[in-house]
């Protein structure tokens, strides 16, 4: 017989599930998968935004703050789980509202949006009318990381985007169902959006979050099943169907956005006292080859700038936060030392493709303005099934990937006494790289790429042990040709490793910069 509502969350249901009742319903991933298809096979309808109700429209940053869910009417509070499920007021930028459904194995019911979840702080004058607010701005997943219940694990709200933390890490970069068009010239970037989510009621002993959600967008409708597993490593395993209903110039899979202010590689320097500002310091990319990249991030041209990494596929990729020093940063309030890594690895046959890494200018530490994300060498077809399945792991490990020998700085200057050459300096450390005992046991592989490659010539080239583990490449760059400058030629495209005897034993560092 079906238990009443309040045998299954007590308090919680009480005040908020008065007007939904659970429903036998099987709730599967082809069920969502068949509403994405329909969706699909019609015309787009856009959400009216301006449903709601003047006063939640209205909402200021600082307002829409100091609206807070209520702990103790959280979902699954009062059952015998590690989670919990908390929900975001609809307003300020949020005025989408999204649908959540709750189910079991056999049932399924609405959580309806009230009041009574909240309390409305002293800068909010709540109204009575809330006809408009008919679901949520998103939700947040609780956990106890196995020391409290209030840890907080991540948090899905706006269009598609999700945060994750693992144990001992503090938000920072993003990922996101899908990117359309971003960057793409002359088109108008599109967010898809999850517009209902259906979470799975977690058992005594599950250790995993698993949950369904519906997406939408005037190209593209799709459904997305989420496994989350927290931890010192926290994964999230990720499937998507998608279905196409126009076509795109850009298709983007498993993008990641993030921001990348100015760190120890930047030539341009803004007036602020920390030594770097990044979310994210670099780009690392394993190919279908074998050959394992790092990209360091950049903001020093002052305009947007493309990298596409490719190759006959991708093993993974992923925006890293490498440098783990608190001194790197000397930031207690914003904790840059602390922010995740993100590793995506692909685990079904994405086909050919390419990693797009676009680096957008900023003069602030607000902006997110790094994307990396997948794209297919063919677009997709409008009226076609495509399915993508990948593993995300959000980590505070400086090697997620397991590369061995990784990249763990890039410096660069030039002496006033030789304004025409450029010194770059690349330090690796890990891996085999421990058990190397003499400099006579490396050389290095160092290349100029591209339309420089006939300008700039390469000399000086030096590799010495720093520390105890710990090893620097530098040279020097400079013109081939007498009298031409450094800053004539332009943008450089450098790549370069470490090898022992035949055998390459560090990632390749690749690096775009303007001379």
């Amino acid at each position: 017989m079906l238990r009443s509502v309040s045998d299954f969350f007590g308090v919680f249901c009480l005040l908020t599930l008065s007007a939904s009742a659970w429903e036998r319903e099987s709730v599967a991933f082809e069920m969502i998968e068949g509403r994405a298809k329909e969706l699909a096979s019609r015309p787009y309808q856009a959400v009216d935004k301006e449903a709601l109700p003047a006063w939640i429209k209205g909402l200021t940053y600082d307002q829409y703050r100091d609206i807070r869910f209520r702990n103790e009417v959280s979902l699954w509070h009062d059952a015998p789980t590690s989670f919990r499920a908390q929900f975001f007021h609809p307003g300020y930028i949020y005025r989408e509202p999204v649908k959540i459904h709750e189910f079991t194995d056999t049932h399924r019911q609405d959580v309806r949006f009230t009041r009574e979840f909240f309390t409305y702080g002293s800068l909010v004058s709540p109204q009575v009318g809330l006809d408009g607010a008919e679901g949520f701005a998103g939700f947040r997943f609780m956990t106890d990381f196995g020391r409290r219940k209030s840890d907080e694990l991540g948090v899905f709200q706006g269009a598609s985007y999700w945060r994750l933390l693992s144990r001992d890490t503090r938000y920072g970069l993003s990922a996101r169902g899908l990117a359309i068009d971003t960057g793409a010239e002359g088109k108008t970037e599109e967010f898809p959006r999850f517009s209902e989510f259906w979470l799975q009621k977690p058992k005594r002993w599950d250790k995993l979050l698993r949950f369904f959600a519906l997406m939408d967008s005037p190209s593209v409708s799709g459904a997305y099943e989420f496994s989350i597993i927290p931890g010192d490593d926290t994964v999230i395993n990720v499937r998507a169907v998608l279905f196409p209903r126009e076509k795109v110039q850009r298709f983007g899979v498993a993008p990641l956005s993030s921001m990348y202010w100015f760190g120890e590689n930047s030539k341009r320097r803004f007036d602020d006292f920390r030594p770097e500002v990044h979310d994210s310091d670099g780009l690392a990319v394993h190919t279908a080859t074998g050959e394992k990249i790092w990209r360091p991030l950049v903001n020093d041209t002052n305009r947007l700038e493309f990298s596409f990494l490719t190759g006959d596929g991708v093993k993974g990729f992923g925006l890293l936060q490498r440098d783990r020093r608190y001194e790197a940063y000397e930031d207690s309030e914003a904790a840059y030392h602390l922010r995740p890594s993100v590793w995506i690895e692909p685990t079904s046959d994405w086909g050919k493709g390419k990693v797009m890494l676009m680096e957008i200018a900023t003069q602030r530490e607000l902006d997110d303005n790094i994307v990396a994300t997948w794209v297919p060498d063919e677009t997709p077809v409008p009226g076609q099934r495509y399915e993508y399945r990948y593993r995300q792991t959000w980590t505070s490990r400086m090697d997620p990937a397991r590369a061995g020998g990784i990249v763990v700085a890039t410096r660069t200057g030039v002496h006033e006494w030789e304004p025409e050459q450029r010194t770059m300096i690349v330090e690796f450390e890990g891996g085999n790289l421990a058990a190397i005992k003499s400099v006579e046991q490396l050389s290095a592989v160092v290349e100029i790429c591209g339309d420089a490659k006939e300008k700039i010539v390469v000399n000086h080239t030096n590799i010495q042990k720093i520390g105890a583990s710990r090893w620097r490449l530098s040279f020097r760059v400079s013109p081939k040709e007498d009298g031409k400058k450094l800053s004539e030629i332009g943008m450089a495209e450098m790549r370069c490793c470490l090898k022992k005897g035949v055998n390459y034993i560090t990632e390749t560092w690749v690096y775009r910069m303007q001379l």
